[in-house]
């Protein structure tokens, strides 16, 4: 299916690795341009490295800390200088901050909000201009199914991810007439780095006790109704559709990407 993507410019934020390189992956080999962003430089260098090798577009990366009060309008600049545009914008940073309501800190809630709130509100402020230069785009904002049916022990991400869903909804009616859809994708337990490291934190991963079996496990733990953890790429995939021209009848929708996890639809 031709997704129509050519020439056109996404900006990826936690595009170094699992599911934002994912989506960077599927839109530069389907010959858009794209802008990685993240904190890591050498990550940042690598991934683009790598993915430059099957893409039909060009990869960018661009490394800072979205929290920076400034970072989200260098991130649209360095697109419109490098690209001349902004059709695209994946809000995709941030890690999983999960604890019992009595362990979160102050520091905690403020850290998980300026990540994945108030570094997206100010991203799509800065692009949201550029996008109605070239008359639309498309805002994707990837969240959790824990900003749909919080968990206990589930603070701050899931309040945080719920205020994501509200404001693509929110901005999928405010933003109707400019022809910028805005939806999200609720992720469910999908492989990624920031797993892995944690397994490697706990000291879980070995050579007894490899990724896979790790993660099958964590599978079968959760009750994940296919059985398995999600890959990165099906998420990607996802992204890459609803930034595509085939899906230019979607806006204000939330897609749960979870394996049959979520309770609702």
């Amino acid at each position: 299916m031709e997704l129509e993507l050519k020439g056109r410019v996404a900006i990826i934020t936690g595009g170094g690795e699992g599911i934002g390189r994912a989506a960077a992956e599927r839109i530069a080999a389907e010959g858009g341009n794209v802008v990685i962003v993240g904190r890591r430089e050498a990550v940042l260098k690598a991934a683009a490295e790598q993915i430059a090798v099957h893409a039909k577009g060009t990869v960018l990366p661009f490394a800072c800390d979205i929290g920076e009060d400034d970072a989200p309008q260098r991130i649209v600049d360095a697109a419109v200088s490098r690209f001349g545009r902004v059709d695209i914008l994946v809000n995709n940073a941030g890690t999983s901050l999960a604890k019992s309501f009595e362990m979160v800190s102050r520091a905690d809630w403020a850290a998980d909000f300026n990540v994945k709130v108030w570094a997206a509100v100010e991203l799509i402020r800065a692009a949201v201009p550029e996008m109605r230069k070239v008359g639309g785009g498309r805002i994707i904002n990837v969240t959790s199914i824990a900003g749909r049916t919080p968990a206990a022990n589930s603070l701050p991400t899931s309040a945080a991810r719920a205020t994501g869903i509200a404001m693509t909804k929110a901005l999928s009616k405010e933003f109707a007439p400019d022809n910028i859809l805005v939806n999200t994708v609720c992720i469910g337990f999908i492989k990624s780095g920031q797993h892995e490291r944690r397994y490697e934190r706990q000291g879980l991963a070995s050579a007894h006790q490899p990724l896979d079996a790790l993660y099958a496990e964590e599978a079968k733990r959760r009750g994940i109704p296919l059985g398995r953890v999600g890959e990165a790429a099906e998420a990607g995939d996802v992204i890459a559709f609803l930034a595509s021209a085939r899906a230019s009848y979607l806006t204000g929708i939330a897609i749960n990407i979870d394996g049959g996890t979520s309770p609702v639809v």
